[in-house]
């Protein structure tokens, strides 16, 4: 009995979501025989998928059938993510497999906010995160992680490069760490655009798993230094649900569609104020995230509702997903990251390699 053996029995199960073999899809993540006792630890798109407690004992029966002086059979799933394959993006930065603009066409709609849970609701499902704040002139991450002071400089290859602070088990590079406190950045587009790029270039990512980007508001040059500087896995939709709101956040996909980025998702946040009763009264109109996503056949990821704490938290530097993460606003970004890793697998999953291409704009 070799490990090559069970790997071979392994292989004839498949994700159920995606429909490809465990061993095609690199998620196959640790054999560990010791004498007659093997564990495994299998990666998968859907942890709540029903399927899940099928696979799990059909995969036993076929492993006793096979080897049968195995007397016990550990099988442990975790959520796992494909890479984003792009010629461009494994030369920029070949340590993240994916790379996700988090962007609306207007300012105020909750993107930080969004970006600083659903990266924290990634990290606690196991996945390794960074966070780049791109709205440059408003850079509001700081507060949201606390954190304070400014990133430390490393060497490599005889080039100062800067080394991501840490919070929550989360990489962040802002703007914000960089700057004196109570200062304004009063620059022109070019100089906030070298930022962005050095901020991709000049810093030592780790190994990440997702790189999100908080954008600014807007389609203006930060946006368009980002879509032709590094190949995006996909952009998300941050929206309220008025009219004015999604009027602006239509001009973001539009944005995304122009430049080949894909739009993964739409979220809709300040969905509605839950009463003390259980009533939810809709404050700013209902279900306009899923007029959009249906007028452009993307998924709904979620809608969050609204709620002081949501506010007191970030102010406070600690996301809700981490100070009350039985809450139901918790468990909506706990939910909204769980779809994203089931859509951004489905997409790899699809995806052929492809060479990166010059796009003009």
């Amino acid at each position: 009995m070799t490990e090559e053996q069970i790997r071979n029995v392994i292989a004839r199960f498949s994700d159920p979501v995606l429909k490809n073999d465990f061993s095609t899809l690199g998620f196959i993540k640790n054999i560990s025989l010791k004498g007659t006792s093997l564990s495994l630890v299998l990666g998968i798109s859907d942890m709540d998928s029903t399927k899940l407690d099928g696979i799990t004992d059909e995969m036993r029966k076929t492993l006793e059938a096979e080897f049968p002086n195995l007397e016990k059979i550990e099988i442990e799933f975790k959520p796992a993510i494909l890479t984003h394959k792009n010629q461009k993006k494994s030369i920029l930065m070949p340590d993240v497999k994916n790379t996700i603009a988090i962007a609306s066409g207007k300012g105020g709609v909750g993107k930080s906010t969004v970006t600083v849970n659903l990266a924290c609701a990634l990290t606690s499902m196991g996945f390794k995160v960074g966070i780049i704040d791109a709205d440059i002139y408003g850079p509001s991450i700081p507060l949201m992680m606390n954190l304070k002071g400014k990133p430390s400089v490393a060497k490599v290859d005889g080039k100062n490069k800067l080394v991501p602070m840490e919070q929550y088990g989360v990489e962040v590079m802002s703007i914000g760490f960089l700057m004196e406190e109570g200062t304004a950045v009063v620059w022109r587009g070019p100089m906030a655009s070298s930022a962005l790029k050095q901020f991709m270039g000049d810093v030592i990512w780790g190994k990440l798993d997702f790189l999100l980007f908080d954008m600014p508001p807007g389609t203006g040059d930060i946006q368009l230094t980002l879509t032709q500087t590094l190949p995006l896995t996909g952009g998300i939709i941050v929206t309220t649900p008025q009219e004015i709101s999604l009027a602006d956040a239509r001009k973001g996909h539009i944005m995304f569609s122009k430049v080949n980025v894909p739009t993964i998702g739409v979220i809709e946040n300040m969905s509605y104020y839950e009463k003390d009763d259980g009533s939810k009264d809709y404050i700013f109109g209902q279900g306009g995230g899923k007029k959009m996503s249906e007028e452009y056949n993307v998924r709904l990821l979620g809608e969050i509702p609204i709620n002081t704490k949501i506010r007191e938290f970030g102010d406070n530097g600690k996301p809700i997903v981490l100070a009350e993460p039985d809450s139901p606003e918790a468990q909506s970004f706990n939910s909204i990251a769980k779809k994203l890793v089931t859509e951004i697998n489905l997409r790899n999953n699809k995806a052929k390699e492809i060479p990166s291409l010059e796009i003009e704009i």
